[in-house]
């Protein structure tokens, strides 16, 4: 039995999945949640191999609810969107139903599953593969974190920027800092390059936060943060940032 859960706002689309659910005897449905905060907490307590996830939900939405989890299970996007399909790829779902969706495309989705959990390197891995070739995102607007029992959602603009801390990633927003687990590559690829500039291979700085920039070094330099912070500039980060600036 594949345990699995389902996390969507709207209870029509919760019933109807459940119902169809219950025609496949090798999928056990062991929870429904109505929103993100819920479903991060039914997945934490019940530890489902599988989720059935809404992307546009209130308070943090789909993709948000995937960053909080250390080890999230295998998933199937279910959206009236389809505006997500590459960015879902991304992230390692398994299929992209879009509702409404038959009992018979909810067959195939399940087909897929149990072929991944014996083939990883199967046809959604291939997918996966084809979308980080062609993907063409938005950039993020926010960013979601877990500290202790706390959940934060950090307004991308009120960031003052991102450091490297081993498998981590610092983000300091509004005085304070808060660890995700990623890679600055990552930050780098989704935030707007016209509003975040990778100064140093260990710092990507909000521009709009800079006060003043100095000469340090053989062609290194400082920024001044308006929060008080400064920060090594490298000889490449200083020509990424001249273009962000336009200087």
């Amino acid at each position: 039995m594949i345990r699995c859960v389902i996390i969507d706002d709207e209870p029509l689309a919760r019933e109807l999945l459940a119902d169809y659910l219950a025609s496949f005897p090798d999928f056990e449905l062991v929870g429904a949640f109505q929103d993100g905060f819920e479903g991060f907490k039914g997945i934490s307590e019940l530890k489902p191999e599988l989720v059935f996830l809404d992307i546009e939900m209130p308070k943090i939405n789909g993709f948000e609810l995937l960053e909080l989890l250390d080890e999230p299970p295998k998933v199937i996007f279910t959206t009236a969107y389809d505006t997500y399909a590459i960015r879902a790829f991304e992230q390692q779902a398994i299929d992209y139903l879009l509702k409404p969706f038959s009992r018979d495309r909810l067959r195939q989705a399940l087909e897929k599953v149990s072929r991944e959990m014996h083939e990883p390197y199967g046809l959604a891995a291939g997918l996966r593969a084809i979308g980080e070739e062609r993907a063409t995102r938005d950039y993020l607007q926010r960013v979601v974190v877990k500290a202790g029992n706390n959940i934060h959602i950090l307004p991308i603009d009120a960031i003052a920027y991102f450091s490297a801390e081993g498998d981590y990633v610092k983000i300091v927003c509004e005085g304070k800092g808060y660890l995700k687990l990623g890679t600055m590559g990552y930050f780098e690829k989704v935030l707007n390059p016209n509003e975040f500039t990778r100064i140093h291979r260990s710092y990507l700085v909000n521009v709009s936060m800079i006060s003043k920039i100095e000469p340090f070094q053989k062609e290194n330099f400082l920024v001044y943060l308006k929060e008080g912070t400064h920060l090594p500039v490298s000889k490449t980060g200083m020509g990424k940032l001249r273009k962000a600036l336009r200087i």
